[in-house]
């Protein structure tokens, strides 16, 4: 009984000990570290909301976003602003590590932080919007290309005046494409500091004061803090592993092989069960970009043409056809969008290459297989020999080329062994005769 009371006391007092520990560990200061390295898409959006409500609801010091993005959607980076802008606790945006770079959506995400710092060998800048048609070929008129470009203009000066940054410098990044190294953004007064990495930066931070969005001035203390990575869910990072133009485009290829493979040869079930995930996959990923239609359009006219192709006899004519559409179509389907928007063109290649390969060996299989039901159809049957197996009296069964047949002989009996001439097919039945034994 007394050894039961003392392990029930000590267990009493690892339970105690353990809440205290947790208790100490809740009310020390942390700090939260989110990383973004890739473009900016709606995938981003949750997870940065879900890392500032998680470093407010345990009172972090600061939010930390580790940036290194070549650019991205418009609709994401503003909702990612908001978030940012909205905060209560501050956010700070690292460019890093060394060799990251901030441009475009990354410029405006990075000058609408309380705190902006980048690493050595880094780089911000670049924040014209391409969709206007640097590249001569959009569709939008002039009137529409100035307007958007003004709003971006207006939009980050508004971000720069409201944290007391380089307005200039700004402006000119969005109108110019301008860029700068850490030193030169440093100063022209676009970032507020330079750390080597996280370690360094979070020392720097002890005591640095931020004006929130209400007015209030927070210093912000990381002495004794802790680290608290805050890194994406399984899904989240599937959903934006698969939120690339060149993951969407193999998902899309993949998609119309399994397809075509099931509608060639019903029942495999295989290839048509993965051509349908992977082309509701690609519908997803493609809902995350900034889509050409007519790409769309060219690339499910390509698909038709090659389904045509083997359905019909057109000797290569739809299979050029659809060649073409599919190179078109690949190759403007992301068209007037960021470059990082593009697809890889040695990727185009392969999944033309292949598809044609695919439906070569398609129609291969499909011309020998007609073939062969031409040589067994009633012409090859009529005129044979077939061997009884079961004696004809009148109805038994014959031997044909490795098959059992039900026979009907006009003869009274014909016994199991002998050979028989086929006279002509009814369905599934036979109709023989003796065969006439040869003169010696």
């Amino acid at each position: 009984m007394i050894k039961i009371r003392r392990i029930l006391l000590l267990f009493v007092l690892v339970l105690l000990a353990l809440s205290i520990a947790t208790g100490a560990q809740a009310q020390g200061k942390s700090i939260t570290v989110l990383t973004i390295k890739g473009t900016i898409n709606p995938v981003l959006i949750d997870y940065v909301e879900r890392g500032i409500e998680d470093a407010e609801e345990r009172g972090a010091e600061a939010v930390i976003i580790q940036l290194d993005t070549p650019g991205g959607l418009d609709t994401a980076m503003r909702d990612i602003i908001q978030h940012m802008v909205n905060s209560e606790v501050p956010v700070v945006v690292f460019v890093s590590p060394s060799g990251a770079r901030a441009a475009s959506a990354g410029v405006f995400i990075t000058m609408a932080a309380h705190v902006a710092v980048m690493a050595p060998n880094t780089a911000i800048g670049a924040a014209h919007p391409v969709a206007v048609g640097e590249d001569g070929e959009s569709a939008m008129s002039e009137t529409m290309e100035e307007k958007v470009l003004n709003d971006a203009a207006a939009y980050i000066r508004s971000i720069a005046e409201g944290h007391g940054r380089n307005v200039e410098w700004a402006e000119r990044a969005v109108r110019e494409s301008v860029s700068a190294t850490e030193r030169e953004a440093l100063e022209l007064n676009v970032i507020d500091m330079i750390a080597s990495d996280l370690d360094t930066l979070i020392t720097q931070l002890d005591g640095w004061q931020v004006t929130m969005l209400d007015g209030e001035v927070v210093t912000i203390e990381t002495s004794n803090a802790t680290i608290a990575d805050f890194p994406m869910t399984a899904i989240e990072s599937f959903l934006y592993a698969i939120a690339d133009p060149n993951i969407a485009y193999i998902l899309l290829s993949i998609a119309t092989l399994g397809i075509m493979a099931e509608i060639f040869n019903p029942g495999l079930i295989f290839p048509g069960v993965v051509g349908g995930i992977c082309l509701l996959l690609a519908f997803y990923s493609l809902g995350m970009l900034p889509v050409n239609y007519a790409g769309i359009l060219l690339i499910v006219l390509a698909v038709g043409l090659f389904i045509g192709e083997v359905l019909t006899t057109t000797f290569g004519i739809f299979t050029a056809g659809g060649v073409v559409s599919l190179v078109i179509g690949s190759l403007i389907l992301f068209q007037g969008a960021s470059p990082v928007f593009r697809i890889d063109p040695w990727l185009i290649a392969t999944v033309t290459i292949i598809l044609a390969g695919v439906l070569a060996f398609i129609i291969h299989r499909a011309v020998t297989a007609h073939r062969r039901q031409a040589r067994t159809g009633r012409e090859e049957l009529v005129g044979k020999t077939a061997l009884v197996k079961v004696s004809l009296k009148p109805e038994g069964t014959v031997f044909f080329k490795g098959e059992r047949w039900r026979a009907v002989s006009e003869e009274k009996d014909i016994k199991t062994g002998e050979e028989v001439i086929i006279d002509s097919v009814d369905g599934l039945v036979l109709h023989v005769s003796r065969k006439p034994q040869s003169k010696q």
